[in-house]
This record gives structure tokens, sequence and C-alpha cells, in this order.
């Protein structure tokens, strides 16, 4: 998780202010931001997933109103609409979007940060190494493309150590003859991964657990499956379309 500030923090609960223009109609700016998937782990292995464009959001701190830049984790989240969403600003949020860059997550819905455990978002497998509303983007080099998946989850990082637990990805593959191999892996802070054996991977209505080699195997015949993984500890898996012939 990024360390965090210690000056004075602002409790405040966002809510998206202005993202339609006159009559509720898209704006043109909102019908370009990237378009992105959507996930929020929340402690008790809801996840709901949405795809949503990006786009540029308001969010009231303490009586103001504050900009969220479009592109950014944040805009993502406010638009993915999983629940409350508690800020803190670290900084000095104001109507532009370059200076949300210290807006912080400290809850969504009843998951509040604390201790050392908190939200945190990933873009694919990486952890954002910038704050959520940082108009660089999350690692510096630029907003949120289309086709991005960003991860929202709460980290609970194991005593001793500085990461958070290992977020999911698999990889479904036709091996023929109607078996669906996938291969599920768990990927740390910087998107390291290792084979996640013992990982449950669920096929429509088929679970199935993976070996030691981090693979799972299933009759499945032919036809179109939405595939994803979890494993208790861990933060499970988007799920992957996948075509078995």
């Amino acid at each position: 998780m990024r360390a965090r500030s210690s000056r004075t923090a602002l409790v405040v609960t966002a809510a998206v202010l202005a993202t339609c223009g006159a009559g509720g109609a898209v704006t043109a700016e909102a019908a370009t931001a990237p378009l992105v998937e959507h996930m929020t782990v929340f402690r008790d292995g809801r996840a709901p997933v949405r795809a949503l464009r990006a786009g540029a959001a308001t969010v009231r701190v303490s009586g103001r109103r504050c900009a969220v830049g479009r592109g950014t984790p944040l805009a993502a989240l406010l638009r993915a609409r999983p629940g409350r969403v508690a800020l803190r600003d670290f900084g000095s949020c104001t109507r532009r979007a370059r200076d949300g860059g210290s807006l912080f997550v400290r809850g969504i819905g009843a998951d509040r940060n604390a201790g050392r455990s908190g939200w945190v978002y990933k873009v694919g497998q990486r952890l954002g190494t910038a704050g959520a509303a940082d108009p660089r983007g999350p690692f510096g080099r630029g907003s949120l493309r289309s086709g991005a998946r960003v991860l929202w989850f709460y980290c609970q990082a194991p005593p001793g150590t500085q990461s958070c637990q290992r977020t999911l990805g698999v990889e479904p593959r036709d091996e023929g003859g109607g078996v669906l191999g996938v291969r599920v892996s768990a990927f740390d802070n910087e998107g390291r991964g290792v084979p996640a054996p013992g990982a449950t991977v669920v096929v429509g209505g088929v679970r199935v657990q993976a070996g030691p080699d981090g693979v799972a195997r299933l009759d499945a015949g032919p036809g179109t499956y939405s595939v994803y993984a979890e494993q208790p500890g861990l933060v499970r898996s988007f799920a992957e379309r996948t075509l078995v012939g």
C-alpha cells in the first residue's frame, strides 16, 4: 500500500456530482473516455464487475467540489458505483483535476481501512504507484487506456511484509478433445506471477481444483465458457471467456 501522509486529513463521502450534460445526456467527454473493465473485490467475497468509461467526475470534499480526472482509477471506481466511497484529501483538491492527485480512498461500502490494511488498486496485475486520482496516471506514464482492467481490493498485508495478498489470474486453453485446461497464477504487487496450486477454477456451475502445477482440467465439451479462479486468502481473478471447439 502507498505510504500515508501525516498531514491532517479531511474525511469525505464521495458522490459523482457532474457527469452528464443538460437533460441527463452523456457528455462528449464521457463518451470518449477510456473504456475499461472494472472489478471491486470486497472482504466478504463479493466482486461486482462492470465495463465502463472512466470519465471525469466531481466529488464533494468537506463542502468543496473537487474534480477527478478522466482516465484515472478513481474515476473508474466512482463510475462503477460499487457502494459509498469514503475519501481523505491529503492535498488541496479543487475544481481542477490536476489538484486531485492526493485524494485517498479510505473506504468502500462497509469495508473501511484499518491499521495497515485498506483499499488499493491494480491495473492489469500491478499495484498502482500513484494516487488513484493522479492525472499523470497509475504509474506516472499516462492515464488509463481503453481495454485496461482496473481492480480495487482490500489489501491485507501478511505480518512482517509490505506486500498485499496476491491476486489471481487465469489462462484458459482448449487442449483438444473437449478438454479445457486453465492455468492459474498468483501475482504480487509488482505483477510477478507464480503457480497457484489448490485454487478453485469456476466454469459455469462447475468447480475444479488446480493441481500442484496450478493447472486445472475438465471435460467441457464444445462451447464458449466464462472462467475465473478464487482461493482463500487471495483475490479472485477477472473472468476470461474462451472457446472450446
